[in-house]
């Protein structure tokens, strides 16, 4: 749900929330972030757990950082983001405010409170803005849809139901298994 104010919110307004007030930057609205329940949580864990264990031994430079963690989407102070997790390669984008540019890599976990935030909005902006592969999981529907965001001819969707081990296509080798992670709760 969106904050109310007359006028359009700044990056400024977003890094002056008071403590323990999370939101994000879009189009000059600061939306609401919500408590994430334990399954959410379970999920995000799990996931970013395993994906930066298999970029580790596989020997890799990407950086996984779970949320919170501040994402300007466009590196241009316009839109904050705060996915439930990045996957960072490009060392150079980030600092001491978390990611300056697109992730390569995000994953959200739905929110009953506004499915269509995750399903429509960010898929634009994460399109938008360059992320190269676009998880979406929706523990109430239990299935996973992936967007490989490459150019509008490369783009793909794949939709896995949780019964199904998911693989990325951006890290050779990674699969997760979001019923087994679900199941273990």
């Amino acid at each position: 749900m969106p904050l109310p104010r007359s006028q359009a919110f700044t990056a400024e307004d977003d890094w002056n929330l008071p403590d323990g007030v999370r939101a994000e930057l879009i189009d000059g609205q600061l939306w609401d972030l919500a408590f994430p329940s334990r399954k959410h949580q379970e999920i995000t864990y799990e996931f970013g757990r395993q994906l930066g264990n298999h970029i580790e031994h596989q020997g890799g430079d990407c950086k996984v950082y779970p949320a919170p963690f501040a994402v300007n989407l466009f590196a241009d102070d316009t839109t904050f983001v705060e996915p439930d997790v990045s996957v960072i390669c490009d060392r150079d984008k980030l600092s001491d405010r978390g990611c300056e540019g697109a992730p390569d890599l995000v994953l959200e976990v739905v929110s009953p409170s506004n499915p269509g935030m995750d399903y429509i909005s960010k898929l634009g902006l994460y399109r938008e803005a360059g992320v190269r592969e676009y998880w979406i999981c929706d523990p109430m529907k239990e299935r996973t849809l992936v967007y490989g965001l490459g150019t509008d001819a490369d783009a793909t969707l794949s939709i896995y139901p949780f019964s199904s081990v998911v693989p990325s296509s951006i890290f050779a080798g990674f699969e997760f298994d979001f019923g087994a992670t679900v199941a273990t709760m």
